[in-house]
């Protein structure tokens, strides 16, 4: 709703707190929740030179976050409480992001980060706006406890969705809400919580499935050792012993080579489900449901 813009600002500044760069924080330097690329897009875009983000104005802020942020989710045509909820999904991790999460919240519109005319009916004719806030923050919550520094930001992450439910809520019954939670920026919540940050395992599925039947350098060697020696088997009980230990540590790299492959196929599986929005995490208990 247009009016909401201003409190809506309001209390995500009190969720971002002031500079900060953390070194686990894909953001980088950050003041007031503005990251310095951002900051630098914004004033070579207003044919300004770049300078520090510590340096950034009342006027820069608000123009930033409602270009930026409010703009991009189209806010102003959003219901009371889901408003400042996609608001504040998309100064933390980017409007494309939260606009997948509204997506599949509502359920009956395309998937895509891209919020048109579709979506917006949509949510404007939602019967529930609870139950969308709900919808829409379970999905942030269950990419944030998938991403790599979950260890480090999560508690804040965590308080920091549980402060936006409540004010979101509020405001879709017509209640003022609560204050927004003032600790979260000390624990962490004002780190960005960027899908790009999404963990992934080091070594793909593929190269454990190569691996796995005979192609990996490690089980390329053996098989090639074991070649070597095959016609001379029988011949030494030194031989044989080192033929059959081969023989053995060929077997387990191709067990483990696809038990590997397994887990990074369930581990990329988790990723896919976390960046298009489709994990979810239950906001009462904070467990991935």
């Amino acid at each position: 709703m247009k009016q909401n813009f201003a409190k809506s600002l309001q209390r995500v500044l009190v969720y971002e707190g002031g500079y900060s760069n953390h070194p686990s924080d894909p953001g980088g330097p950050t003041n007031k929740g503005i990251i310095q690329r951002v900051y630098d897009g914004y004033r070579k875009a207003e044919g300004l030179e770049p300078r520090s983000v510590r340096e950034l104005t009342k006027a820069e802020l608000t123009d930033i976050y409602r270009r930026q942020y409010w703009d991009k989710v189209q806010a102003d045509r959003l219901p009371a409480g889901v408003d400042f909820v996609m608001f504040d999904s998309a100064v933390n991790s980017g409007p494309s992001q939260a606009t997948k999460w509204l997506q599949r919240a509502l359920g009956s519109v395309q998937v895509d980060g891209e919020l048109g005319e579709a979506t917006i009916a949509a949510a404007q004719a939602h019967p529930d706006h609870d139950a969308l806030i709900a919808g829409v923050l379970s999905r942030r919550l269950g990419m944030l406890q998938n991403l790599r520094t979950w260890s480090v930001f999560g508690v804040g992450w965590g308080r920091r969705v549980a402060s936006v439910r409540a004010i979101g809520q509020a405001w879709a019954a017509g209640s003022v809400g609560p204050p927004p939670q003032v600790s979260v920026h000390e624990e962490g919540g004002a780190a960005k919580a960027l899908p790009s940050d999404v963990a992934l395992p080091k070594v793909s599925a593929e190269a454990g499935t190569t691996t796995a039947i005979g192609g990996g350098g490690v089980a390329a060697t053996i098989d090639q050792a074991k070649d070597a020696l095959a016609p001379v088997v029988g011949t030494s009980k030194t031989i044989d012993l080192i033929f059959t230990v081969l023989t053995v540590v060929s077997v387990a790299v191709v067990i483990g080579g696809a038990g590997w492959a397994l887990w990074a196929a369930m581990k990329r599986r988790r990723a896919e489900r976390a960046w298009s929005g489709e994990a979810t995490a239950d906001l009462d208990s904070g467990v991935p449901a």
